[in-house]
């Protein structure tokens, strides 16, 4: 597992838990950071919407279709919630970089 990849898990919300994918963007011993990354953006508030990175190679990345970060959320997950698992793609250096400057 490398920063910057993306992992299916399961995100609970409350009760039970969905399949999504998330961006892993920090590894601390037993424990990974993740932001969670969604297809919902046209529906959401100027201020949601304000929050969410849009990936610009999501086919690259390994997605099926135009996604976002979520940069409002970051989550603290076990990493057993991905250590069994394969990444199904990473950012391509670009979005990275975009991201990057994003965030800051």
């Amino acid at each position: 597992m490398n920063l910057f990849d993306i992992f299916i898990t399961c995100i609970s919300w409350g009760s039970g838990c969905k399949s999504r994918p998330v961006l892993v963007v920090q590894k601390n011993g037993n424990t990974i950071s993740v932001y969670p990354i969604t297809t919902q953006y046209e529906n959401k508030s100027k201020t949601i919407q304000a929050q969410y990175f849009r990936i610009h190679d999501w086919d690259q990345a390994g997605l099926d279709k135009q996604s976002y970060i979520d940069t409002g959320i970051l989550l603290d997950l076990p990493l057993t919630a991905i250590s069994n698992k394969q990444p199904i793609g990473k950012l391509t250096t670009a979005d990275k970089q975009r991201l990057l400057v994003f965030l800051s």
